[in-house]
């Protein structure tokens, strides 16, 4: 299968089933789709930077990153459907909500360094696209805690992959400036 095939299974299989729960960006009416497909954008811009990336394993990892943990889909369906690689990445990938909500991260954290580079690098793509404009609901210690988690996860990633990691470097200083000016107003 082509690589445009390969996108198009997973971005449609994804969408439809975080459509079906009419999942949306935070505080938008925008499809949730459009965060898997800026994920999978960062993942194919960094393939093209980084020797001997699987980029097919890493596009379906990162459109379908979030389906275990928000949508009805179960490992069980979600293997069957993109086979155990892709399955065992997602649910790396997955924050295991039964935990305290600061054990999630690194519980995830620690799980994704036991995969291959790509699931790793899907982490950090994740992250970079998240490092925009927070929602306006956000308070501003929330959007503080979500700095220190962006910065731990480049910490504990560290060496997964250059491109990524230079470009997170520079989303969490923008991110910083951003909140450092909005406490400011």
């Amino acid at each position: 299968m082509e690589i445009q095939d390969t996108y198009q299974k997973a971005i449609r299989y994804a969408a439809e089933k975080h459509a079906e729960l009419q999942q949306t960006l935070p505080d938008s009416i925008i499809p949730y789709a459009v965060h898997l497909s800026n994920v999978a954008m960062e993942i194919l811009l960094a393939a093209s930077h980084t020797k001997d990336f699987d980029t097919e394993f890493a596009i379906q990892v990162a459109l379908l990153h979030d389906i275990l943990e928000d949508t009805l889909v179960t490992f069980e369906e979600l293997e069957k459907e993109f086979g155990s690689d892709v399955a065992t990445g997602v649910l790396a990938l997955t924050k295991r909500e039964f935990l305290p909500k600061e054990q999630q991260m690194p519980d995830s954290l620690s799980r994704i360094k036991l995969c291959a580079p790509e699931v790793r690098a899907v982490k950090l793509a994740d992250r970079i696209t998240n490092l925009q404009k927070p929602p306006m609901s956000w308070t501003t210690e929330k959007k503080q805690k979500y700095l220190n988690e962006a910065s731990l996860i480049l910490r504990e990633l560290k060496g997964t992959n250059e491109y990524l990691e230079n470009r997170m470097e520079l989303k969490i200083e923008a991110y910083k400036r951003y909140v450092e000016m909005t406490v400011k107003k």
